[in-house]
């Protein structure tokens, strides 16, 4: 389990407008009664997009991170330019079967069913400080099942980021006692 960090994001209140204006609600998808929150303009806007790779990398760094990690599909679009910006490594967590073995497997639910996430054994080595980075903190089932992969691997977590929490839908206590920080958060 992590050691307790503080993460702290610079301009805050400049960061989360930047992120509320880069995000775009599209109702009834993936299924009906599902708001997906899409991060297409925010990714369409190069100065917005650098300004979060870059605070995210500020918040590995203040973390002594040795590794970002980025949930498929859309945290691999925050973590990696972020841990290019660090001069850290950077770990994909892919959903189950788009990995070469040898792999490290952890199985979750969702509210509609279940699914996987896995990580390559090779890229982990035991006593590394990874902060864990995804798009949405929304129940917190994926954010859990990455977090206890890494920790599985012998990494320990250091934080877990988002552009932005969904409050309403109380994922944080999912994380347990791991730090937390959010760009954004909708309540």
């Amino acid at each position: 389990m992590s050691t307790a960090v503080t993460l702290v994001v610079p301009d805050a209140e400049k960061v989360a407008a930047l992120v509320a204006a880069g995000f775009r609600d599209v109702q009834d998808f993936p299924q009906p009664g599902v708001v997906f929150k899409d991060i297409t303009p925010l990714l369409a806007d190069p100065t917005a997009f650098g300004i979060v790779a870059g605070v995210l990398a500020g918040l590995a760094r203040d973390a002594g991170a040795t590794a970002i990690a980025g949930i498929e599909a859309r945290g691999f679009m925050l973590a990696a330019p972020a841990a290019e910006r660090a001069g850290l490594a950077f770990w994909p967590i892919r959903k189950a079967g788009k990995l070469p073995p040898p792999v490290l497997r952890r199985e979750y639910s969702l509210e509609y069913g279940t699914a996987a996430l896995e990580l390559s054994a090779s890229a982990v080595h035991s006593g590394e400080r990874v902060l864990v980075v995804d798009d949405v903190l929304a129940t917190g089932g994926t954010a859990r099942a990455a977090c206890e992969l890494i920790e599985e691997a012998g990494a320990d977590v250091v934080g877990f980021s988002v552009l932005l929490e969904l409050a309403f839908l109380n994922g944080r206590p999912a994380l347990g006692d791991r730090p937390v920080v959010a760009l954004r958060t909708q309540v």
